[in-house]
């Protein structure tokens, strides 16, 4: 048989020839700023790898974006891995000194970046004197003539491809090469590089395509409203041109009216996104009464999201909601809700496509028999998952091979995984272990509780009680009694958190989810009482 290597360009490829005119439209603020068929995007994207190899980039090295989801952000994608190059995205979201961090390990020659994001800049830039070159993405150069502190080579995007670029032929290498780096979010630790190679993305995308996965077609109009800079952005970038779908990139505005203006001006049929941005859009429908008429499916991924809410979010934008799990180290995608298959509160995460194994094991990594209807650690194995983190020289998996996700799980008769929680975030009180995600899930369920979270506190008797912090609603009230009333007789008594924090606004980590470590850190504990925990 032919050896065929299975590099990322090949999906532009494909669409370049076989869906060329096919839309690729990216907005600020709901608005349509720009739009290109992918037979120009393939053309524009491949003409930039000429660019970026005249300002000296070699096979391997890395080009860092700090960028939104933009048509610019999306050619440098392909420019980059079309060549060779490792495209390295940065979450602008992440601190300066977490920035300079992971610059400075990757050894980033190149910063591409939006201009919206110069202040950023201007910070970082002293910080790495391994980059060369930064390239404004659009517009913002006239901004920055040159940055203090920093040697590095000012150009903007358009200038360079249209001084430098110049046609690069594409895939010319062996597809274990690298073709993205992302760093996770650090809500449990220090953020850490995954290197993913043209061939774990392209076997990804195949498994994102599938029927029983997010199974786009040429028909479809795709909302990626996951962030670009993190984890590949769900492989949405790369799995769209594979389809022919149309691409809808909202910019750096991810607002509820933003979002909502956009897919019905644009008659989105699929969107995907963290659960925080589909609340924006549900609040926003509800209050104007904007209708979604194409709009067919909404991903939800991150965090777990609450029954009510996912509810809510159903019947506000009249769609199916698909449940989907996953993680950076899995590039992403773990688990996900089959089309036109309704999730349940026991099938919350959905079912793993072709691909990509999984398996519960004990504390001490043995495998649990039976794997149905008991929970256990939840370790994976599959082309798209971690190996090592990068600048490691040391497995991040198990004897056989396998990836400890970190979380608690089970699976159902049908083989629909249920997260049940992260071990990390498990409370030990009084010797015994106490799950915050049961106690999100039952909290989750009220009307007037918009989001929810768990954390442990030292206690000088316990070692630690858990604390209850809810954002509700706007316009909504609900007393702590009520709040913890509602776990009574559905957990054990000594679970039943000590404190309740009401907050306006819960903080969320670089990625969307809840970030408890910056809970545990300041939250404020306001005593309610409770039973002491059982010996």
């Amino acid at each position: 048989m032919q050896s065929y290597s299975l590099t990322i360009d090949k999906f532009l490829d494909h669409a370049a020839k076989w869906s060329p005119s096919g839309e690729v439209v990216w907005s600020e603020g709901g608005v349509a700023q720009g739009r290109l068929g992918y037979a120009t995007l393939r053309d524009r994207s491949n003409r930039l790898s000429g660019a970026y190899k005249a300002l000296g980039l070699a096979m391997g090295d890395r080009v860092g974006t700090l960028a939104w989801n933009t048509q610019h952000h999306l050619e440098t994608y392909f420019a980059t891995m079309g060549a060779g190059f490792v495209c390295h995205t940065l979450n602008p979201r992440f601190t300066v000194a977490h920035l300079a961090a992971i610059v400075h390990e990757a050894k980033d020659r190149v910063l591409a970046v939006a201009s919206s994001l110069v202040p950023l800049l201007r910070e970082l830039a002293p910080l790495c004197p391994s980059v060369e070159h930064v390239v404004m993405l659009d517009g913002g150069l006239a901004e920055l003539p040159l940055l203090e502190g920093s040697s590095a080579e000012v150009w903007s995007h358009d200038s360079l491809l249209e001084s430098h670029g110049a046609p690069v032929a594409w895939g010319e290498f062996d597809e274990h090469a690298p073709a993205g780096l992302c760093y996770t979010s650090g809500t449990t630790g220090a953020p850490r590089g995954v290197l993913y190679s043209h061939r774990s993305n392209y076997l990804h995308t195949l498994r994102a395509l599938q029927a029983d996965s997010i199974a786009l077609t040429h028909k479809d109009v795709l909302l990626i409203a996951v962030p670009m800079f993190h984890a590949n952005g769900w492989g949405l970038p790369f799995a769209a041109p594979g389809a022919g779908a149309k691409i809808v990139l909202p910019g750096r505005h991810a607002d509820g009216a933003s979002l909502a203006t956009l897919m019905r001006d644009e008659g989105v049929t699929v969107a995907a996104g963290v659960q925080t941005l589909w609340l924006g859009v549900a609040d926003h429908i509800e209050s104007t009464g904007l209708e979604l008429p194409s709009l067919k499916r909404v991903l939800i991924g991150g965090s777990r999201c609450p029954d009510a809410l996912l509810r809510r979010i159903e019947e506000r934008l009249g769609v199916q909601v698909q449940t989907s799990w996953g993680m950076t180290e899995l590039s992403p995608m773990g688990t996900i809700t089959p089309p036109g298959e309704r999730w349940s509160e026991e099938q919350a995460s959905g079912r793993p496509t072709m691909g990509l194994d999984l398996k519960l094991t004990d504390a001490q990594g043995t495998e649990l028999i039976p794997q149905r209807d008991v929970v256990g650690h939840l370790k994976v194995k599959g082309a798209s998952v971690v190996d090592r983190y990068y600048g490691t020289g040391v497995d991040a998996l198990d004897e056989s091979g396998y990836f400890d996700t970190g979380d608690l799980a089970s699976f159902d008769a049908a083989g629909h995984l249920t997260i049940r929680g992260r071990s990390k975030d498990l409370i030990k009180s009084g010797g015994e272990w106490i799950n915050p995600a049961e106690i999100e899930d039952i909290v989750g369920r009220l009307p007037a509780v918009r989001l929810v979270a768990v954390v442990g506190t030292s206690d000088p008797k316990w070692g630690e009680r858990p604390v209850l912090v809810v954002e509700l609603h706007a316009g909504e009230s609900c007393r702590p009694d009520e709040l913890l009333g509602c776990l009574r007789g559905k957990v054990a008594s000594w679970w039943i958190p000590d404190s309740v924090v009401q907050t306006k606004s819960m903080p969320l980590a670089a990625t969307g989810k809840i970030d408890k470590n910056h809970l545990r850190a300041t939250v404020e504990l306001l005593p309610v009482p409770t039973p002491a925990p059982e010996s």
